[in-house]
């Protein structure tokens, strides 16, 4: 409650000096049959969204941004939800103050975020955090835009942040895991990204990007250790802690044994490029992501990359019916091999391979409020009829599509096709591989005589054995306008 405090806080304080804030209102319902919402009814809504086949919120926000002199500026915001069949009732999903001076800013606080590798509309989502899952409360210091700092007139450039934060999921995890299974309390939060652009589509149409983005789970209380009811431990945030995810480290004897034997904390990150011809009628994309776990595949110890997203984006810029095309294939299913074993006196041999990828022994895995932060392609923990917290599927293979349109001024469509199959984990396999079908009809109408006012509604299914057969409608209606002082 106090850190919610402090955000609210930091956005009101910041708000002060506004003069237009901007508003925005919405409610939302979703209608479904079968075991849960459909797949793209829940996924890559910055967590808004609930497995349940019946639910809802009413959702307002307030947002601004304030000039002070010719360097600095802030953008500030803050966004509630009342929810029915939720994760939680009340949900504070926004409430952050974005400071900038020139190219530099500090974000304070709690607020959406997409990574710029991917169309979040069109595309399954990147790999390490795909606006799945709701957003962390964290302190950032970033350049959120491409910097030129060479005095290469924009020719080679570069982005990126740097942040700490910390998971406020624990309540959560306290009322959906099982007696005796594994969960944690007070975990931190750390993320660092660095992307190169080669090239100036201003003055030549190519362009290539290429970067790193590393995160990271550490100190904390970790309940039921192992799945040992009772058995607690304390992973420590001291100074030197904070140290020690920024260049991962082994930990000392005040961590847990499994995290002195490695790196402190849980690591996970992905290698990402993307190469664009961005023409005056037409843009291509090409891009890559490939994700691992811990060092384990960062670079190629086991042979050529497998654990990858594979993209290509098309924009036509002057068509109605057709304004974008994607089309991806995603493949988790080796995860660097199926055998693991650190050095010891009888095998000296160090394999770091079965990566289970997005889970971890000490802390659950990289999951908020039981959605992954990572690609929702790996099935979430909130599906798990077992309560426990942690991926019982992230061994798979996915093809997907996604096309979008505005074929008159107030209408527009978006189309997400997603064929997978899935082999759940090395440690618990499906017996046999299941598959799935999932799909999403959106439509979307701004009325040009109600300014302000718009309105969205979506069919949505799910056909296969990973999610069973559901079908279900949205519909969300929305006003926002300004306020003036």
């Amino acid at each position: 409650m106090r850190k919610k405090l402090f955000i609210l806080f930091i956005f009101f304080s910041v708000a002060l000096s506004a003069q237009n804030i901007q508003y925005n209102v919405e409610m939302s319902g979703v209608a479904s049959d079968g075991d849960y919402a459909p797949f793209w009814h829940v996924s890559n809504r910055q967590g808004v969204g609930s497995i349940d086949t019946r639910s809802g919120y009413i959702r307002a926000a307030l947002s601004g941004t304030s000039k002070m002199g010719k360097a600095w500026s802030a953008d500030y915001g803050v966004d509630f939800l009342v929810a029915h069949n939720h994760t939680s009732t009340i949900i504070l999903q926004q409430a952050y103050a974005d400071i900038s001076w020139k190219m530099f800013t500090l974000s304070l606080g709690q607020k959406e975020r997409w990574d710029n590798l991917v169309n979040h509309r069109l595309s399954t989502g990147s790999l390490v955090e795909s606006g799945n899952a709701r957003p962390i409360p964290q302190i950032r210091l970033e350049v959120p835009e491409y910097w030129d700092i060479f005095g290469t007139n924009g020719w080679f450039t570069l982005r990126g942040h740097l942040a700490y934060g910390w998971f406020t999921d624990q309540e959560w995890q306290k009322d959906f895991a099982a007696a005796g299974t594994q969960r944690t309390s007070a975990v931190r939060y750390h993320s660092k990204k660095i992307d190169f652009k080669f090239g100036n589509n201003k003055k030549f149409p190519l362009t290539f990007e290429f970067g790193l983005n590393m995160v990271a789970q550490f100190g904390g209380y970790i309940y039921n250790t192992f799945g040992k009811k009772g058995y607690t431990v304390k992973n420590p945030t001291r100074f030197i802690d904070y140290f020690k995810v920024l260049v991962p480290t082994k930990g000392d004897d005040s961590y847990a044994g499994i995290d002195q034997g490695n790196v402190s904390g849980n690591h996970l990150g992905s290698w990402n490029g993307a190469l664009t011809w961005d023409d005056k009628k037409w843009k291509l994309r090409t891009y890559y992501d490939h994700t691992f776990d811990d060092h384990s595949q960062m670079f190629w110890e086991y042979g050529l990359w497998t654990e990858q997203l594979i993209g290509i984006e098309l924009t036509l810029k002057e068509c109605k019916w057709v304004k974008g095309v994607a089309i991806e294939y995603f493949n988790l299913k080796n995860q660097s091999g199926p055998i693991y074993h650190d050095s010891d006196q009888m095998i000296p041999d160090q394999i770091s391979c079965d990566d289970n990828n997005y889970n971890n022994k000490l802390y659950n895995g990289w999951f908020n409020y039981g959605m992954i932060i990572g690609t929702p392609l790996v099935t979430s923990p909130i599906y798990n009829s077992s309560h426990r917290i942690r991926s019982e599927n992230n061994r798979v293979e996915a093809f997907h599509l996604g096309i979008e349109g505005q074929p008159f001024r107030s209408i527009g469509y978006r189309v997400l096709l997603t064929k997978s199959n899935n082999w759940g984990s090395y440690d618990l396999p499906f017996l046999q591989i299941k598959e799935n079908l999932s799909g999403l009809f959106e439509l979307s109408y701004t009325p040009t005589k109600l300014k302000g006012w718009s309105a969205t509604a979506s069919f949505a299914f799910d056909n296969g054995d990973l999610y069973s057969n559901n079908s279900g409608a949205m519909l969300t209606v929305r006003k926002s306008g300004i306020i003036n002082f």
